[in-house]
């Protein structure tokens, strides 16, 4: 079931996908608007406050492009516009439609001004919303109309799907957690502690459309899981409390945000990253490794993975930013990515094919905690998928010779082996999974005949898998698969990096 939903739902970018349900979400509420009673306010007004944020949006983001001399990114720019639709209350009055638009500009604006080093540091619907909605301000505030009764359903599952494809369904529950726990103890305090204590803020409230849509924005969210889940109980805290400071309320899902992107931004990478394109090699018959040095030091361990970012005519619908596994170590002082490339593939890996040495390319964050643990003594067993194989180039080259590790390696067929080279200056022990046998293998490679990698095939080439911890690395149906399979064997330890995108 997890393969199937991986294989669905990664035909489509992430943007694409949030733009989907927030598409949904939007023609769900116009339907409703035509019912007595559903919703607060008519059709027009949701028609027209649409329109004024996409078309204030699309210019704003024009006229940035033009001063900043860069190429805006579509997507971006709608999905900031249908989640400040959601935001406030829609209307068909001046004001309220002037409100919307400068909404959208400062949206547009937080990004270049309310940045360090080329890393916008807020969410830009949630800075433009606080500040559009502060107290005093004639524009209205923000409602959340979305987290009313009736679009509450279609809101969860868009939530949920959004949180499943990123992985990030922790996030989400560490949040609404935190939200009800925070209800339930007010309850407590004020004699009100019961059903409508946990039903408020799920049903009237948009904690469900706020941790799907907004918390789990990826280029304001810290690099570490540990880091994230923290920052997912704060925000949840904050925004629970009663907090108010004459007519402004601290307690309050934006002003929480902004303080957890605050926080985010201090842990993570604090500034754009430039790379320089350096070259590229093919690895095998469909892979080619990617070399770019980095204009600063970027931090980083091995294992995690980059998004970069790369504007070009043409775009098709994954647009022009994609993750990818780092395939170095810190040491070398470069950043290396191996990347398949389809008989058909995407514009993007296309542009990224029609790089010269010299040009410039932006990347926009650091992240991932597929990382090996600090116990050097702790036993490993890393197993890869196709290109799957690239976070394990740069963590066997960082920790060469110093950890007892084994690397199975599935490929579709022989000629697939890619960073060959690489894998054996470090000296671990590798085996080659596939239908035909390799030829000119490194010194104490092996290799097994058979089409896919199996738990049984890994308890027969290491005998002591149930002692290591397992490092699972491919496309979504090899993970989640093997990943089954080795807890169904006794292997209790298996942390997975499914290439899931954004």
């Amino acid at each position: 079931m997890i393969a199937w939903l991986d294989r669905l739902l990664g035909r489509v970018t992430m943007y694409v996908l949030v733009i989907i349900w927030l598409g949904v979400l939007g023609v769900a509420a116009l339907v409703l608007t035509f019912v007595p009673g559903m919703l607060p306010f008519s059709p027009l007004a949701l028609l027209a406050s649409a329109t004024v944020l996409l078309v204030a949006s699309y210019l704003a983001n024009g006229v940035a492009g033009l001063v900043f001399r860069t190429r805006p990114q579509l997507s971006s720019t709608i999905i900031t516009a249908l989640l400040l639709l959601f935001i406030f209350t829609p209307s068909i009055d001046v004001l309220p439609l002037v409100g919307l638009a400068l909404a959208a500009v400062l949206a547009v604006a937080t990004k270049y001004l309310l940045a360090w080093r080329g890393r916008h540091i807020f969410n830009p619907a949630a800075a433009a919303a606080f500040i559009v909605g502060f107290p005093g301000l004639p524009f209205g505030f923000a409602a959340w109309w979305v987290g009313t009764g009736p679009l509450v359903p279609i809101a969860a599952v868009g939530a949920l799907t959004i949180l499943f494809r990123t992985r990030r369904l922790w996030l989400g529950a560490s949040y609404l957690v935190a939200v009800l726990v925070v209800w339930q103890l007010r309850g407590l305090l004020t004699g009100t502690a019961g059903i409508d204590s946990l039903t408020l803020p799920l049903l009237s409230l948009p904690t469900v459309f706020f941790a799907g849509f907004m918390l789990s924005e990826p280029l304001t969210l810290p690099p570490r899981r540990w880091q994230q889940l923290a920052e997912a109980v704060l925000v949840g805290v904050i925004a629970s409390l009663p907090f108010t400071f004459g007519t402004f309320s601290f307690g309050t899902p934006l002003f929480a945000l902004l303080v957890g992107n605050l926080l985010a931004f201090l842990a993570g990478q604090r500034r754009g990253i430039r790379l320089r394109f350096l070259g590229r090699r093919q690895l095998t018959p469909t892979s080619w490794d990617f070399a770019f040095a980095p204009a600063a030091p970027v931090r980083f361990r091995p294992g995690q993975f980059m998004e970069l970012t790369l504007p070009h005519s043409g775009t098709d619908a994954r647009g022009w930013r994609r993750v990818f596994s780092i395939a170095a170590a810190p040491a070398s002082g470069e950043v290396r990515f191996g990347v398949k490339l389809p008989d058909e593939p995407s514009s993007f890996k296309t542009a990224l094919m029609e790089l010269t040495p010299g040009a410039a390319v932006s990347a926009t964050s650091v992240s991932g905690d597929f990382v090996l643990p600090d116990d050097a003594g702790r036993k490993l067993l890393l197993l890869a998928g196709g290109i799957g194989v690239t976070p394990f180039v740069g963590q066997l080259e960082d920790t060469a010779g110093t950890r007892d590790v084994v690397l199975m390696y599935a490929v579709s067929s022989a000629s697939e082996v890619a960073y060959a080279t690489e894998l054996a200056a470090t000296g671990a022990r590798v085996v080659v999974v596939s239908p035909d046998e390799p030829t000119g293998l490194p010194a104490g490679w092996s290799w097994v005949a058979s089409p896919y990698l199996t738990a049984d095939i890994v308890h027969a080439q290491v005998p002591d898998a149930r002692e290591r911890t397992a490092y699972v690395s491919g496309p979504p149906i090899l993970v989640s698969s093997l990943r089954r399979a080795l807890r169904g064997s006794g292997v209790r330890r298996v942390r997975t990096d499914t290439f899931i995108g954004y």
